[in-house]
């Protein structure tokens, strides 16, 4: 945890914690950084149960997390009510999403919402190709258009700049070679902080490409508040009563997983260090481009 400006080591406190109130069992609700402090805490003997819950949906070796649908629902409506001013003023209304890593947030609600262009982190986009998308549509008379944007979409080359930083990083991990890999974070840390406010720029070279007004939203933290919707109270009862099951089973250091229509228990090292993207195939990423959808890599039907 964060105290100041450091990061502060809570594990054996938490441990301390738990035997001194004479815990049974911890059940740990979270993303990826929940799942990987669980899986420490589990490490050192502690029974541990995980859920996965997180907006972004990225958590490995489940279907989904709960959260994901109430904040696609919030999204979605959000693209829906900006309809409304992009068709009246004519504007390209570009709509920035949660989802640094998983595009999963954009994409869906992007489909649902109709936006026309998508942009997610797993397909880097060429501006262009965007631009020439808008393009398009005002040549057939249509002089507005929805841009949904995760917040971790890259252009082509910046995405090549990450990858090779990225790799630059593992190789001095794999070399055991400490300076490298510092260097190499340092190095990440700088890109980010360049990266930000990225969807400000897109917005502001798209109405020099196209001529329309271009108009910023950035949803932020009003996608993760709220009403959860039906299917997040369904997923997260599931879940909840799986927990339970596996708690009487003595069954410990897991997750409890979607698959399916069924739920298992999922051993936490399979969860930790890994990402659930959107796969360049999958099937929403389909349907949006049999529609129209542009996510500005120069797909051509």
């Amino acid at each position: 945890m964060m105290v100041g400006a450091e990061v502060m080591d809570m594990t054996d406190v938490i441990c301390d914690n738990y035997r001194r109130h004479n815990l049974d069992v911890l059940v740990c609700i979270g993303g990826g950084g929940t799942q990987k402090n669980a899986f420490r805490l589990a490490q050192k003997g502690l029974n541990i149960i995980t859920l996965p819950k997180t907006i972004d949906n990225d958590v490995a070796m489940t279907d989904v997390t709960f959260g994901f649908h109430t904040a696609m629902e919030i999204a979605t409506e959000a693209i829906d009510r900006l309809h409304s001013t992009a068709h009246s003023h004519h504007r390209i209304i570009v709509v920035e999403i949660m989802g640094h890593k998983a595009g999963w947030l954009a994409l869906g609600a992007g489909v649902a919402g109709g936006a026309d262009i998508i942009l997610i982190p797993e397909i880097p986009y060429d501006l262009q190709s965007a631009a020439n998308a808008i393009r398009k549509r005002q040549l057939r008379g249509t002089n507005f258009s929805i841009v949904a944007v995760a917040e971790g979409a890259l252009n082509i080359e910046d995405s090549k700049i990450l990858n090779d930083l990225q790799a630059t990083k593992a190789k001095a991990k794999e070399a055991n070679d400490g300076k490298g890999r510092k260097k190499a974070a340092e190095a990440l840390q700088e890109f980010t902080k360049q990266c930000k406010g990225n969807t400000l720029r897109l917005t502001e070279e798209l109405e020099k490409l196209t001529g329309l007004e271009s108009r910023l939203t950035i949803l932020g933290h009003y996608q993760r508040g709220g009403t959860p919707s039906a299917a997040d109270r369904l997923l997260s009862t599931r879940l909840g009563s799986g927990c339970v099951e596996y708690i009487d089973q003595g069954l410990y250091g897991v997750m409890v997983a979607v698959d399916g229509n069924k739920t298992k228990a999922v051993p936490l090292d399979q969860v930790i260090g890994r990402k659930n993207l959107v796969p360049p195939d999958h099937p929403w990423v389909k349907s949006a481009r049999d529609v129209g959808t542009c996510f500005g890599d120069g797909y051509k039907h």
